[in-house]
């Protein structure tokens, strides 16, 4: 079993929400986005991120991008997986995402999981199997 951290950044609630059914899955410690840090990464077998889509489809720029980009230098070969919702748009923001830590080396360890605002049963659900996911890794 992967000791597994979960970090976000909420700005309605609906991706803590997310992170709160993915950590629970994980068995996980939870940390909004402010509490972690790049120093944190080794500690962690595994690390679920999760940040809404804000803008024009990015990720959130005062509190979660400044982290995100403390840890890049951490994640090559880290199993990690990513969540988060969106209010309008296609998911751009998360294949972006993607597509920068599968450059960075990090190993995806299941598909993200997005939803349209406040996540859903079915969107709960996938992001239970993404706990489980990160906690066998």
């Amino acid at each position: 079993m992967n000791k597994v951290a979960v970090v976000y950044w909420s700005g309605t609630g609906n991706t803590q929400a997310m992170a709160e059914a993915v950590a629970q899955a994980a068995g996980a410690e939870l940390f909004a986005a402010d509490a972690f840090n790049g120093d944190l990464v080794e500690n962690y077998d595994a690390i679920g991120f999760g940040c809404p889509s804000m803008g024009s489809e990015q990720l959130e720029e005062g509190e979660f991008e400044p982290m995100f980009e403390g840890c890049k230098s951490h994640l090559s070969g880290k199993k990690i997986a990513l969540f988060g919702s969106y209010g309008w748009g296609d998911g751009e923001w998360m294949r972006n995402w993607e597509a920068d830590c599968a450059a960075l080396g990090a190993t995806l360890v299941a598909d993200c999981v997005i939803c349209q605002e406040t996540p859903d049963d079915e969107a709960l659900t996938a992001c239970e199997a993404l706990g489980k996911a990160l906690a066998e890794g």
